[in-house]
C-alpha cells in the first residue's frame, strides 16, 4: 500500500487547504513557473478538485483562487516570457511519461 493512502482523509484535506491558501498568498509564484518546475499549477488543482467534487470549472477555479479567475489574472498574472513558456512545455511533456 502506498503510504499516501494511509493518510487520514481529514488530514489530507487540511494539508490540501493549506497548500491552496499558501498559493493564494504567494501570488508572485506565477502559474507558468509552477508548470515549468512541477508540471502543475493552480488551474490543474482547480481541474482536479472540480473533477473530484463534480464542480463546474468556474466554481472550482474560484475555490482555488479565492476569487474569480478573471479577477486573479487581472491582479496577479504577468506576461509569460519565451523562456518560461519553453520550460513549461518541457515540463508538461514529462507529465505524459
Amino acid at each position: 500500500m502506498d503510504p499516501l493512502d494511509r493518510i487520514d482523509d481529514a488530514a489530507a484535506a487540511a494539508a490540501f487547504r493549506r497548500l491552496v491558501r499558501h498559493l493564494r498568498h504567494r501570488s508572485d509564484a506565477q502559474n507558468v513557473d509552477l508548470m515549468g518546475l512541477a508540471g502543475f499549477c493552480r488551474n490543474c488543482l482547480s481541474d482536479w478538485i472540480g473533477e473530484a467534487a463534480g464542480m463546474e470549472k468556474d466554481a472550482a477555479r474560484e475555490a482555488i483562487y479565492g476569487m474569480t479567475y478573471a479577477e486573479w489574472k487581472d491582479r496577479h498574472q504577468q506576461v509569460a516570457t519565451a523562456e518560461q513558456l519553453a520550460r513549461m512545455k518541457d515540463s508538461v511533456a514529462r507529465n505524459a511519461a
